[in-house]
This record gives C-alpha cells, sequence and structure tokens, in this order.
C-alpha cells in the first residue's frame, strides 16, 4: 500500500527565507568601521578642552593632596583605607555604618545627571563621562602623532613603511603610558600615594596592586583606544534610558531642518533664493566622534558633545550665512517655527523643578546630618552561646560584647550603664561603686569591652528589653544601644 504524499506549499518556503534574510540585514551589532574625527575649533571645542584637562587634572592629581589630621593619622586628603576601614575626604571621615552618606552622594549624582539631560540633553555624555575624557584624549595624541583627519586617512591607507610603523608603534606606546597612568592613579587612592608609587616601582608592592593596575590598563587601552563609539552605543545603558529623562523643551544638539533644506552645492554669488543653507559639505560629519550624520536626526549614537556646531558655524561665516544652522534646540522651538510662532527657551519647568528640588533636600538632608553628625557610637553583640547562665545564688547572666566607637580624634572616658529591666545590673572589673563601669577609648578606634549583666532570679522566663547607655563624661555625649536579656524559661 503506497503512502500518502504531502505536498509542500512553497509560498511559505519562499516568506520564511525572506524573513531570515530580513534578520541578517538587520543585525544586532555593526562591526566597527574607523572613525577619523576632524579637528574644529570654537566655543564647544574650547568648552571640551576645559572639562577634559579640568577633569583629568582632578583625577591624576588628588591622591597627591595633602590633609593634616594629626598625629597617627593619614595625611592624605581623599583615601579610602579598607584595612583602617575609614574613608577620607579632606575635613570628612566616614566610618563603616555611615556608608548612607554614599548612598546620599549617588542619589545627588543620579538627579543631577537626570536634570542636566532635562535642560540639555546628553551633555553628560559630551563633556564629562569618563568614556568621552579619555577617548577625547586618546584622539588628541593620536592627532599630534598621525596628523588631522584627512592626515590619518591617507596613512592608514598608504602601504606598510618605516615611517608609519614609528607612528603607530609610538602612538600606540603613549595610549599605554596614559592607560598605565589612569590604572596607577587610580590605586593611589586606596594607599598613601607616595609610599605605593614607590613600592610599585621598587617591587615590592602586593600582587593585587599590580593587578588591579593591569586590569585597569588594559581596559583604558580598550575602551578608550579601540573600541571608543562602539562603547556608548552597545555597552552604556543610558542612551536607551535619557528618552525617560528628556521632553519637548529639552534642549539638544538639532539641525534645523526648516532653515538647512533643501539642500546642496553653492557656488560664490549664486542666489540663496528657493533653497536651505546647508550646502552639504559634511563638516559636521568629519568633526564628530560617533561618526554620525547629525542632519538624520537624533540619534542613539549622537552624545552631544556639539563638536558639529563649531564646524558647522565656521562654514556658514565662510558662505556668509547666520551661524546656528546646527545649534541647541528643542522639539518645541522646531514646531514653533514651522508655525511662524517665535522661539522660545523654558529651562524652568515641572520636571527641571522637581529634579532640582530632589537635588536640594538631598543635599540639605546630607549638610544636616554632617553637622549633627555624632562621633560616639555603640553596638551591643549579646552572646548567644549559651543564651544565660544560671548563678549559684538563683540570679541569672547574660554576656555581652559593647564595641565603644570612638570618631573624635582625642580619646575619651566613658561610662556604661545599663537600664530597661528591674533590678538589673553590670558587673565588669572596671564597674565602681556607683554601679558604673567606667573605660577609656582609644581616640579614632573601636574599642572593645566584654560586660555581663545580672538580674534577680525572680525575673520571668522570655526575653527582656535591655538599653545599654555611653557618656562622655568630660563632654557629656551620649551614644545607646537596644539589646535583649534572656532568662529561664525562654524558647
Amino acid at each position: 500500500m503506497t503512502k500518502p504524499v504531502t505536498l509542500i506549499d512553497t509560498r511559505e518556503l519562499d516568506v520564511d527565507a525572506r524573513a531570515v534574510n530580513s534578520m541578517e540585514s538587520r543585525a544586532l551589532y555593526k562591526k566597527r568601521e574607523q572613525i577619523y574625527p576632524k579637528l574644529v575649533k570654537g566655543t564647544f571645542r574650547n568648552l571640551k578642552w576645559v572639562a577634559m584637562i579640568g577633569l583629568l587634572a582632578i583625577y591624576y592629581v588628588t591622591p597627591w593632596i595633602r590633609w593634616d589630621r594629626g598625629a597617627g593619622q593619614p595625611d592624605q586628603a581623599v583615601l579610602i583605607d579598607f584595612e583602617g576601614r575609614r574613608f577620607y575626604f579632606f575635613f570628612i571621615e566616614l566610618w563603616p555604618q555611615e556608608v548612607y552618606y554614599i548612598t546620599g552622594l549617588l542619589i545627588l549624582a543620579s538627579f543631577g545627571i537626570f536634570l542636566s539631560s532635562a535642560l540639555f540633553g546628553r551633555v553628560w555624555c559630551g563633556y564629562a563621562c569618563p568614556q568621552t575624557v579619555w577617548t577625547d584624549l586618546y584622539i588628541h595624541v593620536e592627532r599630534w602623532v598621525e596628523g588631522d583627519r584627512n592626515e590619518r586617512i591617507r596613512l592608514d591607507k598608504a602601504p606598510q613603511s618605516l615611517s608609519k610603523a614609528s607612528k603607530k608603534v609610538t602612538k600606540h606606546a603613549l595610549w599605554i603610558a596614559i592607560a598605565a597612568a589612569t590604572g596607577g592613579a587610580w590605586v593611589f587612592y586606596f594607599a598613601d600615594a607616595p609610599t605605593l608609587f614607590r613600592e610599585i616601582f621598587t617591587g615590592t608592592a602586593s600582587a593585587a596592586t599590580y593587578l588591579f593596575i593591569g586590569l585597569l590598563t588594559f581596559t583604558t587601552y580598550a575602551l578608550a583606544g579601540t573600541m571608543r563609539e562602539q562603547v556608548c552605543t552597545y555597552m552604556c545603558p543610558w542612551p536607551r534610558i535619557q528618552a525617560a529623562m528628556i521632553d519637548k523643551d529639552a534642549l539638544s544638539v538639532t539641525y534645523r531642518v526648516d532653515r538647512g533644506e533643501p539642500r546642496g552645492p553653492h557656488k560664490k554669488g549664486e542666489t540663496w533664493e528657493g533653497r536651505g543653507d546647508c550646502i552639504d559639505c559634511r563638516q559636521c560629519v568629519a568633526a564628530c566622534p560617533q561618526g554620525i550624520d547629525i542632519r538624520d536626526g537624533d540619534q542613539l549614537e549622537c552624545i552631544n558633545c556639539a563638536l558639529c556646531i563649531d564646524a558647522c558655524d565656521e562654514i556658514m561665516e565662510k558662505v556668509g550665512r547666520p551661524k546656528g544652522l546646527i545649534a541647541y534646540d528643542s522639539y518645541a522651538n522646531q514646531n514653533r517655527r514651522q508655525q511662524g510662532k517665535a522661539v522660545a527657551y523654558r529651562l524652568i519647568r515641572p520636571r527641571t523643578i522637581l529634579y532640582g528640588a530632589l537635588m536640594a533636600i538631598v543635599g540639605a538632608a546630607m549638610i544636616y546630618a554632617l553637622v549633627t553628625r555624632q562621633t560616639l557610637d555603640l553596638n551591643v553583640i549579646r552572646d548567644r552561646s549559651p543564651p544565660y547562665v544560671r548563678m549559684a545564688d538563683g540570679s541569672v547572666r547574660n554576656d555581652y560584647e559593647l564595641k565603644l566607637i570612638n570618631m573624635a580624634p582625642a580619646p575619651r572616658r566613658l561610662s556604661i550603664q545599663v537600664a530597661g529591666l528591674e533590678d538589673a545590673r553590670l558587673s565588669a572589673p572596671q564597674l565602681n561603686a556607683e554601679g558604673l563601669i567606667l573605660v577609656s577609648a582609644a581616640a579614632d578606634r573601636v574599642t572593645t569591652v566584654r560586660v555581663h549583666v545580672l538580674a534577680p532570679g525572680r525575673t520571668t522566663g522570655g526575653s527582656h528589653d535591655l538599653t545599654f547607655t555611653i557618656r562622655d563624661l568630660d563632654t557629656g555625649d551620649v551614644a545607646t544601644s537596644a539589646s535583649a536579656f534572656l532568662a529561664g524559661g525562654a524558647r
């Protein structure tokens, strides 16, 4: 008996093939094409010079700034001391339990980026992002060694030669040196910079130090030297998040279509009637470090560095047209011009007021917390094994370890007392006639004291609240910590 033959609709196969080809044509990753940004001159290029030099100076110089904190204290102004469990920032010294200050700074930074985006688009990306700053530095080194855009293009197309090889080797050697300096500067934030500098070059630094310098050297060289704009396009999440931060009144680098179109070449002496101001010189594209054409509209790759504005303004001056064909503009203003209305710049609006108010609230809260910050703290750890001890006279004893945290630069004389449980009393070698424990807490240290709390035998079983209090006998500063007392019958 013959089997039935199944007919296949070839039209379905054609559809599937077309779908596969379409997916292949829309690849999620595009192989990097070398970009040769042209050096431009103008307001925004000058702003980028100031931002780059200023931010790099802060990064490289800060670990070397000294700050006198007294004998026995580190004199580095900014230091993340993991061994001593401290974070020093000039006159501020933060302890591990004060990590909420770091949280506050991160919140402030987030709202600051939100506010700048609501006002000027991706201005952070264009001027202050570390990827942008180091890439700008690397491009400057590349330009210094190999020449400007046209010279670099010719060099890459030229056959191999001793001159070409020497330029390439020099460029990469300088890139690696900058990357190594970047990694070295980072580790200086975690140890005394002069001491660690000597150890690095004498081979006596720890393996972890060399490891982190190596990792940061590699990442700086790779990200700023070989990946550049791909970091912004494929690795950074901010281009995809920023849409939620902006609205129709947010300013961003914009090609003014209503003025520029229709575009086309223009010769001296020809009329400007019936055409736009854009002469299609593509100088905006040549200046862009991301390699995009701003005339195509808003794009994920655009970092709002505004170098295309400088490039376009220079051309407009040469052809005798007004500047501002490419400028910081908003969607709202584009619509107003199309409708023949006057443009308006609304920097103060609900979104910016909200971000500014949140920054002010968080900043005020942090300042208040710093001004009213206590330099005395107490942590209480109750021994869990055994949970309690029944004494020969019938009383119940619980044991505790007290961490007396003295964040002041001078030693303190402290008294310790307990409250919350009727007739409970302290027991320790330092106990005085008044039932107080007297101890000395070293400056800027945690002092550990073991104490016993005794309660009468009539104390009911279960858990009872206790409050330990320490008091500075000289200044009157007080710190408290709650704990529990377990008596017989507790489960």
